[in-house]
């Protein structure tokens, strides 16, 4: 059967960004009224990301932020994506989560990631003598699998609260080699194609075709996160957009900023070096009215196959960001 947008479950990556002129406190304001918002707009689940020192990525504690937005809604699935588990003592992970989840019983989801989410040298400030511990990522999903059995009970060391509590671990890719890990361990798996399209059609191959069923999911399950500005005419979306753009040239260029406000001209700001760069990071980014985004995003669910849509937004304007949700919201629900 032919995959639709009307029975396509969508949902939220929030980055957390800081924008020019506001703090992260605004920021946590913000994330918790869009949540609110896309709450009663029917959107599936809420993810925050673990990033370090990033000027405009205020959710470094990440799961505090979870809980933040976890208390000021009522039905919304909260979660990661993702904890950067490197960065982490799988036991530690399992508290925090278990926490979570004994707070908001069902409503609770954990990705995990392998990057640091961050420079190299934060990296180390974070890790200390644990700094190649992405090579032990697998292993590391596996412990954090065990300490949510029940069967470890008695076992020396519990993960009180977590242990035996039902906390979806998703694995989070941006490349193929986490495609290999989630299909081998049964996991679902969300590809961040907002920021790293290259390989995600072949990733999603590669998981698709070496899934082994588990306890958790008997069949693959696909996410993928992409960027999305929308409005109510594509010429204000594209205007909106350039803020987005200016801060993927900050990417690109290493010269990181708080969110900008639009500008008239992109030219004005980036040259073409910059802008082809950046533009194959936005590989999977749409930008338009309703029926433009409708059109474009069934294209993609035609092309990928994709379970799940999440849309990530860089929007300067509070209100904007919000109309951005509302109208991604309607070109599902209407579909």
């Amino acid at each position: 059967m032919k995959k639709q947008l009307s029975n396509t479950p969508y949902s939220v990556l929030d980055l957390a960004t800081v924008i020019q002129g506001k703090t992260p406190a605004d920021t946590f304001k913000n994330s918790l009224d869009l949540a609110r918002h896309v709450e009663e707009w029917g959107f599936n689940r809420y993810w925050l990301a673990e990033h370090h020192n990033m000027i405009s990525v205020a959710s470094s504690a990440t799961s505090v932020v979870i809980g933040h937005i976890a208390a000021g809604t009522k039905t919304l699935r909260v979660g990661s994506g993702g904890i950067m588990l490197p960065n982490h003592s799988p036991l530690v992970i399992a508290e925090q989560f278990g926490t979570l989840a004994s707070l908001f019983p069902g409503r609770i989801d954990l990705g995990l990631g392998r990057a640091p989410g961050t420079d190299q040298v934060t990296a180390m400030a974070i890790r200390g003598e644990r700094f190649s511990a992405a090579n032990d990522f697998p292993k590391d999903v596996l412990k954090l699998q065990q300490y949510f059995s029940a069967s470890n009970s008695t076992s020396s060391v519990r993960a009180i609260p977590g242990e035996g509590l039902d906390i979806p671990i998703w694995i989070l890719g941006s490349s193929t080699d986490s495609a290999h890990l989630a299909a081998a361990l049964g996991l679902p798996y969300a590809f961040a194609s907002h920021f790293a399209p290259a390989h995600f059609l072949t990733a999603i191959d590669i998981y698709r075709k070496n899934f082994k069923p588990s306890a958790q999911l008997d069949k693959p399950y696909v996410l993928a996160c992409v960027n999305v500005v929308a409005a109510n005419t594509d010429a204000e979306a594209n205007m909106l957009a350039t803020s987005l753009f200016q801060l993927f040239k900050g990417i690109v260029t290493g010269k990181r900023q708080l969110l900008q406000p639009p500008v008239a001209n992109m030219d004005d700001v980036w040259d073409v070096y910059e802008e082809a760069q950046a533009n194959q990071m936005l590989a999977c980014t749409f930008i338009g009215s309703k029926d433009t985004l409708a059109q474009d995003l069934q294209n993609f669910i035609d092309q990928t196959q994709v379970d799940e849509v999440m849309a990530t937004s860089h929007i300067f304007d509070h209100p904007a960001r919000l109309r951005s949700y509302e109208i991604f919201s309607e070109v599902f629900a209407k579909n």
